[in-house]
């Protein structure tokens, strides 16, 4: 995969994705503190669209979840891309972006914690075939924590801040 090792991509695309939600947590942050950080903006989404294309390079003998989850977040992200850039966030485009932005973030970090959960021995033995509470739960709250922050964004994020990217 790109002229490297199985081990040696898988810990890229780790650091893509890592980096894509890091990013997009600094970038939402700032919208929640009506801050515009339009670097970290770009970090995120051209991070989190690294992330969801290079999983399509791992090797797979049919569709899985990872690749419908991979093809709705780079839906968002084009979105979110063409609310900001093409449209620069006018009219119902900011609602598009922030709903499109939240989505990817928490797409990608719903990845990660099913990653988590597959990958860490505690978890592992907590809930092995990911169908326990304790997984649902934290799944629960995952969403919770991201329709959350999306509801704040909509109502509480200023306008004129998004027209500044």
């Amino acid at each position: 995969m790109l002229g490297l090792s199985f081990a040696a991509f898988t810990a890229l695309h780790v650091a893509i994705s890592l980096a894509g939600i890091g990013a997009g947590l600094v970038a939402l942050g700032a919208m929640l503190a009506d801050r515009w950080l339009g670097g970290w903006t770009a970090l995120f989404l051209a991070c989190t669209f690294l992330t969801s294309a290079s999983g399509y390079l791992f090797p797979a003998s049919a569709v899985t979840p990872a690749h419908v989850v991979g093809a709705v977040s780079i839906v968002a992200l084009a979105v979110a891309a063409f609310a900001l850039y093409a449209r620069q966030l006018e009219g119902r485009w900011r609602t598009a972006y922030i709903l499109a932005a939240v989505a990817a973030l928490y797409l990608n970090s719903f990845v990660g914690l099913v990653q988590t959960f597959q990958k860490q021995p505690a978890l592992v033995e907590l809930a092995p075939t990911q169908t326990e509470a304790s997984f649902l739960l934290a799944q629960v709250v995952v969403l919770s924590v991201f329709l959350w922050i999306g509801l704040l964004l909509l109502r509480r994020f200023p306008r004129s801040a998004l027209s500044r990217p």
